[in-house]
């Protein structure tokens, strides 16, 4: 019925998902003419996604922590097992292409409906919660066809009804309040030090939404300190302090005492930003040291009971910052060394004569001082008998443990420009080594990781990574695997986190080859005499059109194909698609490509 004032209301087949209004009106709009109230909606085939149920989980976008698949319709419904329970969502982590990708959250098991919408989501800004009205929450990922980015994983979990959630407290601040039930009110503030940036009050609105983020505490750029321990920030820190600063900060303790500075993180502008320690209160006092760079300083110590640190940034570029502790200690005790990043201490009692053991984490090598350091008298001085130890990731190594972690020199933060790290993993003979990549973003064709079957940059390649495409995981025909990473003298990214494991090769078959990017693969016996081949995804090309086959050795014969994008070549059939060199990564630079494309003879 199209009649004036008539309801018409569209459904989608399974495996669909509806964009638009669920229902329209033919409503009057002038004496003569009818029209619908919107548009009539569209049915876009789901390309991912799942049906979840509580009490709670997580779930990510395709791919991730890598990027996720162009034109992707995904949608995940989630519904909590307790009717009478609502759903809370929150975000560990969020990046979709700004403007072109979007995630939009909706209420009920409607997917799609425009009434029920809650967010719209894109870029990398996220509310701290998302909570439903009903028991049942929609999420609806729609991707375009350019490059994407990682995506998002979501945490959820049912919740009383007419509730906001429990929305967290801000780092460095301080919450008034518990309830979190609707109009029920929070407020806050901050540390001491700390100035307050944002709402100092939210409240839970009738939609179960607060009314605004939980606001953030930051340092300020002039301060004076006289608590006997404490933090001090760059501004923003580490988000990047910002241009044309001029801080200082002094840090005043007990008269006959002394103050210890430990640098947890340390990242200047070189040359251009500077951070001076000095060992009084005035402009004139004698200087400790002056930082700049992305080198962390030694720990440092006062000779007296004030220090002043003067920070200085230019009107251009800037780093991430710094973080630094201090605390104050007596003249019969060393000063308190901190739990150095990456690492566990053993040991709290830091008097003349007692001892403390540093371990670092799986993956990290003492990159300063000794296991265990001792406080002793030394020239009439209480101090540590060493350097307090320091743990980070190492550029190379041979290991020949069972099993491990290789991280990128580093890690968890960037990789440093112009390096060439050699890593060389070793097992026991006849067994084979396995590598998982756990995290992988390097700068686009210029920081590369190259993995080689054997146990030198000679042995045959496995493959050459660079962005953030790898495979899953890798394995090596014999009982030795390479490693080779090379930067350039530019940009720098996470880097990488990579697992790897013996393992013994099955007398009757070859271990998983794995499955190219972008690609299919067609077999999936693996026992010897057998074979497994594949095919790329529309656009790229197979680097060997000939078929794995397991031969009696238990390796295959040659290695995993890729699927490449290529700089032109001749095309064939009645249809396809044509992709730029290396996507759906950027395309290098200075490419002068031309493809032909022929189809049957009397057609266009």
């Amino acid at each position: 019925d199209f009649s004036l004032g008539a309801t018409v209301q569209f459904s989608c087949d399974e495996d669909y998902v509806l964009q638009g209004s669920k229902s329209i009106t033919c409503q009057r709009i002038a004496e003569v003419f009818a029209a619908w109230s919107d548009h009539r909606p569209v049915c876009k085939v789901k390309t991912c996604g799942s049906n979840l149920q509580g009490p709670g989980g997580t779930f990510t976008s395709p791919n991730f922590p890598f990027q996720y698949d162009s034109n992707a319709q995904c949608v995940w419904v989630i519904t909590a097992i307790n009717t009478n329970k609502v759903i809370q969502i929150n975000f560990e982590e969020f990046d979709l292409e700004i403007g072109y990708d979007t995630l939009t959250i909706g209420d009920g098991g409607e997917v799609g409906d425009p009434k029920t919408v809650l967010q719209v989501l894109t870029g990398s800004f996220v509310p701290d919660l998302i909570v439903s009205m009903s028991n049942q929450m929609w999420l609806h990922l729609q991707t375009d066809e350019s490059v994407g980015s990682i995506g998002f994983k979501v945490n959820y979990k049912e919740i009383e009804k007419e509730s906001c959630g429990d929305p967290g407290t801000p780092l460095y601040g301080i919450r008034e309040g518990d309830g979190f039930s609707n109009r029920d009110v929070l407020r806050f503030e901050c540390q001491f030090g700390f100035e307050l940036i944002g709402e100092k009050s939210i409240i839970c609105q009738e939609n179960n939404q607060w009314s605004a983020n939980i606001p953030i505490c930051i340092f300020p750029c002039l301060s004076n300190f006289t608590a006997p321990m404490g933090t001090v920030l760059s501004p923003d820190y580490p988000e990047g302090y910002g241009n044309n600063l001029n801080c200082i900060w002094t840090i005043i303790s007990d008269p006959g005492s002394r103050i210890h500075l430990s640098f947890n993180d340390f990242d200047l502008e070189s040359q251009f930003d500077f951070l001076a320690v000095k060992d009084g209160d005035s402009v004139d006092s004698p200087i400790i040291g002056t930082f700049t760079g992305a080198e962390v300083p030694s720990h440092l110590t006062s000779n007296g009971h004030i220090l002043r640190l003067e920070f200085q940034a230019d009107h251009s570029m800037s780093g991430r910052g710094f973080n630094i502790t201090y605390n104050t200690f007596g003249h019969n005790e060393c000063p308190d060394p901190g739990v150095p990043i990456n690492a566990r201490r053993f040991g709290d009692n830091f008097q003349l004569g007692s001892s403390i053991s540093v371990i670092c984490e799986e993956g990290f090598i003492k990159t300063q001082g000794t296991e265990t350091i001792t406080c002793m008298l030394v020239d009439g001085k209480v101090m540590w008998s060493g350097p307090i130890p320091k743990c980070g990731a190492p550029c190379g190594g041979h290991f020949s443990s069972p099993s491990g972690v290789i991280l990128s020199p580093g890690w968890p933060g960037y990789y440093k420009d112009s390096l060439n790290c050699e890593w060389v993993i070793e097992a026991e003979p006849g067994h084979s080594i396995k590598i998982t990549f756990e995290r992988f973003q390097t700068e686009l064709n210029y920081d590369v990781l190259e993995v080689h079957d054997g146990p030198n940059l000679l042995s045959p390649l496995l493959g050459s990574y660079n962005g953030t495409q790898v495979p899953q995981f890798l394995f090596s025909s014999s009982n030795f695997m390479y490693l080779l990473f090379t930067t350039d003298n530019s940009r720098s990214n996470n880097g990488f986190k990579i697992h790897y494991e013996s393992v013994t090769v099955n007398t009757y078959s070859c271990l998983d080859p794995g499955i190219p990017v972008h690609g299919r693969r067609y077999g999936h016996d693996f026992s010897i005499g057998s074979t497994v081949s594949f095919s790329c995804d529309p656009g790229y090309r197979l680097s060997h059109e000939e078929p794995l086959l397991c031969e009696k050795n238990h390796w295959w014969s040659h290695p995993l194909p890729t699927c490449d994008a290529l700089c032109g070549g001749d095309v064939r059939g009645p249809s396809g698609t044509i992709l730029s060199p290396g996507y759906p990564d950027l395309y290098p630079n200075s490419l002068n490509c031309t493809w032909t494309v022929d189809v049957t003879h009397g057609k266009g």
